[in-house]
């Protein structure tokens, strides 16, 4: 397709949320109101289709911070692209919250 993959409402709103720098899944969740059933499958897929792409956090600085490591996401190039083409579909989108300084 053209336009880049037809995603879901859902899977364009992790997107943009990843994108808005809301990087790790309960950040995602807390901007999108979605919950957790729908956002963690979703991460893995839009990974499996590399939309996205993962790196976990140093243990160090997760056992200094007194909890488990956090699995950050960043968009790749083709997540960009797809993420531009549906913000055509859904235009709502351009109305996620701004960006959040988020440090990992």
């Amino acid at each position: 397709m053209a336009d880049g993959p037809r995603l879901t409402y859902a899977s364009c709103l992790i997107l943009r949320a990843v994108e808005a720098g809301h990087i790790y899944g309960y950040t995602v969740m807390e901007v999108t109101g979605l919950p957790s059933g729908t956002v963690y499958p979703a991460l893995r897929r839009l990974e499996r289709e590399r939309l996205i792409q993962s790196r976990w956090e140093k243990q160090s600085i997760a056992d200094a911070a007194l909890r488990p490591a956090r699995k950050y996401f960043n968009l790749t190039r083709q997540g960009k692209a797809a993420l531009d083409a549906s913000m055509k579909r859904y235009p709502l989108l351009a109305h996620l919250a701004p960006r959040e300084e988020v440090s990992g």
